[in-house]
């Protein structure tokens, strides 16, 4: 099956290219690359914000643990909110100007809290990085837009090659700047997101056909008005139910990592970094070279279930882990982690028409939003409650414990609902 070609956008104006029919390789190595720069600007601030946060509640690590909850409490209520908007306006306008001003507004936030003096300022960059970062569904929209059905996991899977390059580079740059000052990541993050935004005006073309795009109504583009495109058949509203369980464990990750091994294994910024780097060297393998080829091999249905079982095995041993070395063996497994979502995407993209796929987008990233609100005050939570004065009994690997108990919900809901689901699950083995 040839590919199908991207078409110019009226939208695009003044402000960039011509908009002549870009190859679909072409257009997604564009996406690719926009997508690994915002991820590498995300990746040098994690070792140092919660570090940041600690410098600011004056060492005291458990009330650090519970602003962290609430500072990514706030980001991903920003994140439900503008994620659906966004992911429903490029439905309207095309995908490339919704990128474009994403990238700009955070490159511009990111120098804002480079130079916050306090919590409250901080706070408020965090804020606005929750809605300047809401693109992410759009770029997920933009796969969908360039590339034939059977051939969307494996593009998905590149696309968190991408995310995971940003997370090679970005925690050990970042680890080794915060090493310096607290404050030097930030500003490298503001650099590659305007990097990003310039990148994007000279050479992004659009992806959206204008045959293909929809009005913008607010009853498609507020959260619950996005999720309901997920309750039209009970496949996807149960294979969505599943999937937020899955996003739910991830927060896990971000939420715990810093905190968690800085209490259990005394870990300093450039051992985060590290780390979080090894997480990203694996993701990228995974999700770039491991992918396509499994899901050529199990069919999607198979993927999904590979991702999610490695990744209930990972979290299980990160809870249990004692020390260093027994947690480091958990990374491999949460690397095939990664194999879940671009399974979940393509299985879910193959439900709807081309003129939703930026609804059903968002609409994901909605969930994921949800789950950003509920998971880091959530697993924050559990930890303060398992090393606190007031504790049952100590036990700091809870949050990890719970994450992979979510995962086994996740797999059982998601074989419940397959079978009903259109095809493309295990019956794509011989998709190119």
């Amino acid at each position: 099956m040839n590919e199908p070609e991207t078409q110019g956008s009226s939208t695009a104006h003044a402000s960039g290219p011509p908009t002549e029919p870009e190859p679909s390789k072409a257009a997604f190595a564009f996406v690719f690359v926009t997508v690994a720069l915002d991820m590498l600007a995300l990746g040098v601030m994690i070792p140092v914000l919660p570090k940041l946060i600690i410098e600011f509640e004056g060492g005291d690590i458990a009330a650090a643990a519970r602003m962290t909850g609430i500072f990514g409490f706030a980001w991903a209520l920003m994140q439900f909110f503008f994620s659906p908007v966004l992911g429903t306006l490029s439905d309207k306008v095309g995908r490339r100007p919704i990128i474009l001003l994403s990238n700009l507004g955070l490159g511009l936030d990111y120098v804002l809290m480079a130079i916050a003096p306090s919590i409250p300022w901080l706070f408020a960059g965090r804020l606005i990085s929750g809605i300047t970062a809401a693109s992410h569904s759009t770029a997920g929209a933009y796969i969908a837009d360039v590339t034939p059905p059977e051939k969307r996991a494996a593009r998905y899977g590149l696309l968190g090659a991408a995310f995971g390059l940003g997370f090679v580079v970005g925690p050990a740059v970042g680890g080794f700047l915060g090493g310096i000052s607290l404050r030097l990541p930030f500003w490298a993050a503001a650099g590659l997101s305007l990097l990003n935004a310039a990148y994007g005006f000279f050479v992004l073309p659009e992806s959206l056909k204008k045959e293909n795009r929809t009005a913008f109504s607010w009853s498609r583009a507020n959260p619950l008005g996005a999720l309901k495109l997920l309750r039209s058949n009970r496949a996807i509203l149960v294979l969505a139910l599943s999937c937020t369980l899955s996003f739910l464990a991830h927060e896990s990750l971000p939420s715990m990592w810093v905190l968690y091994t800085d209490y259990r294994y005394k870990w300093d910024e450039r051992t985060v970094g590290i780390s979080l780097a090894a997480v990203g060297i694996g993701s990228m393998v995974v999700s770039g070279l491991l992918v396509g080829r499994l899901v050529k091999w199990l069919g999607e249905a198979g993927a999904l279930a590979a991702g999610l079982a490695f990744g209930c095995v990972g979290m299980a041993l990160f809870g249990f882990a004692t020390n260093t070395a027994l947690f480091l063996t958990g990374i491999p497994c949460i690397a095939l982690f990664g194999i879940t979502n671009p399974a979940f995407q393509s299985i879910l993209s193959r439900q709807v028409g081309a003129g939703d796929q930026g609804q059903l987008q968002g609409a994901l990233a909605s969930l994921r939003g949800v789950t950003g609100m509920i998971g880091p005050l959530l697993f924050t939570q559990v930890f303060t409650l398992f090393i606190g004065t007031s504790r049952p009994f100590e036990f700091p690997g809870a949050p990890y414990a719970l994450a992979a108990a979510l995962l086994a919900l996740s797999f059982a809901l998601a074989f419940s609902a397959l079978p009903k689901a259109k095809s493309a699950t295990s019956m794509d083995k011989g998709a190119e």
